[in-house]
């Protein structure tokens, strides 16, 4: 829903389509705290289980065609082609770092509601560091 100041998801849209409209308008400052995120995440042993608990979740749903383009779609953003100049600003370490939390975002969100809390939790927290409305364990 958005707020008094025009900001949130607007009617009918998906958290996918938010996702990828946010990740298109994120500053380099943006990618910032997103890689800081990534590098405050949970353990890898945690971060692969989530992982892995997000991508059954997606094949038992029917959805790895869907993922499969999603995955595509955020790399175009970030590195192939044509990236988006904050991406091509924040490639280096930071940029990779800042893709792959919004993978890892990409992931939970296009498991949905099949995937627990907590693994969801996991998979968002490095990319609520810039997006709060992912939810993660921040405010």
């Amino acid at each position: 829903m958005t707020d008094a100041d025009g900001y949130g998801a607007r009617p009918g849209q998906t958290p996918l389509e938010r996702l990828l409209e946010d990740s298109r308008t994120l500053s380099p400052a943006g990618i910032e705290r997103v890689a800081r995120g990534w590098d405050h995440r949970s353990g890898e042993i945690e971060f692969h289980e989530a992982e892995h608990a997000a991508l059954q979740a997606i094949e038992q749903t029917g959805r790895v065609t869907e993922w499969d383009l999603l995955r595509n779609q955020l790399l175009g953003l970030t590195e192939r082609g044509q990236p988006l100049v904050a991406w091509r600003i924040e490639h280096e370490i930071v940029g990779h770092k800042a893709e792959d939390a919004l993978l890892a975002a990409a992931l939970a969100v296009t498991a949905g509601e099949e995937l627990d809390a907590a693994h969801r939790a996991v998979l968002v927290r490095p990319m609520s560091e810039a997006l709060p409305w992912l939810g993660g364990d921040t405010p």
